[in-house]
């Protein structure tokens, strides 16, 4: 078999993965993306496409379905091979140095490799309620596509992070009505989104129910109603509801990752300041890595694809260039 050998390929087609690809474009190295979901953007267009990010340079706010075109855009400049819907399940290195990475469906090669996998698969956090199993997919949802779709319903949404706060104050304007559902007084999510929502519940645009839990969620074939319970008291409520949003974050899990032979804590690769794994020939990036002063933003992840990909390639041809100057002179934008 011929072996198609790629100078860099990236484990995960989300916003670091695809800024990686143009990055790698950019240094002249033949890159390949490979991901395990059926389409480019992680969880910008599998999780919140509709939702609005303000935390990326040169964009006031964007939506998260728009950044990803952007930057599939951006990454395709430089013809990038991709491979959607399939799994890496080992990584081996062969006789000549080159990376096998064996996937569920095909060996890919590479001369060294990028890890932006994000947060790993993704898997919800569950409610541990009677109901929740039945009704997920029938009124039940974890993620929002399309806000349209909840125009004129009774939503209950549960959880106290960004997600939660971001999606309570862009569906208030579309809901009938709208309860949060919070199991303490303290949030983790930015505070102007808190001060935001108590101001939306001083207007009464929404019902901000604190130290309040599910208890259970009932319907004949679609959610109809939902049991809250106060985890002070033990009172419930029993409330009309045509939809639950669960927003209590993912479980990391890494998958086949954790037995590659890297150095990993609490489901995270660690890397050096270069982005550098363990492993030579293997970097990281984005949500996936850690290293003292992490930051898990998009941006930061930008930040950490260019550096992993610069080594990469100076890993590929020791005579290249590590920092390769300022793109307005580089020959490939002239």
């Amino acid at each position: 078999m011929t072996k198609d050998i790629r100078d860099i390929t990236i484990i995960g087609g989300g916003p670091t993965g695809l800024f990686a690809a143009f990055y790698a474009g950019m240094r002249g190295a033949s890159a390949r993306i490979i991901d395990s979901l059926p389409e480019l953007g992680g969880q910008l267009t599998a999780l919140y496409p509709e939702k609005y990010i303000y935390d990326v340079g040169g964009f006031p706010k964007v939506l998260a379905k728009d950044l990803a075109v952007e930057l599939i855009a951006q990454a395709m400049q430089f013809d990038p091979e991709v491979v959607l819907d399939e799994e890496v399940r080992t990584i081996r290195r062969d006789e000549d140095q080159t990376f096998a990475l064996e996937c569920r469906e095909s060996v890919r090669w590479t001369r060294s490799v990028v890890i932006a996998g994000g947060k790993g698969a993704f898997e919800p956090r569950k409610l541990d309620v009677p109901g929740y199993d039945e009704h997920l997919g029938r009124g039940v949802h974890y993620a929002v596509k399309d806000p349209e779709a909840f125009r004129g319903k009774r939503i209950v949404v549960v959880g106290g992070g960004d997600s939660a706060l971001d999606w309570t104050l862009l569906l208030k304007e579309k809901a009938e009505r709208l309860i949060l559902a919070h199991r303490r007084d303290l949030f983790r999510a930015h505070e102007r989104s808190v001060e935001q929502l108590f101001e939306a519940e001083e207007r009464g645009e929404v019902e901000v129910r604190l130290f309040h839990e599910v208890a259970e969620i009932a319907g004949d074939g679609h959610v109809e109603a939902v049991t809250l319970f106060d985890n002070r008291t033990d009172d419930r409520t029993t409330v009309e509801a045509d939809l639950v949003l669960t927003f209590l974050g993912f479980k990391p899990d890494l998958g086949p990752i954790k037995d590659w032979g890297l150095e990993i804590r609490k489901n995270r690769i660690l890397v050096s300041s270069l982005m550098e794994t363990n492993l030579p020939g293997i970097f990281g990036a984005g949500d996936i890595v850690d290293y003292e002063g992490k930051l898990d933003l998009i941006a930061s992840g930008f930040a950490e694809a260019a550096i992993a990909v610069n080594n990469a390639v100076h890993f590929v041809d020791p005579d290249a260039r590590v920092n390769p100057g300022h793109s307005t002179n580089m020959k490939v934008f002239r």
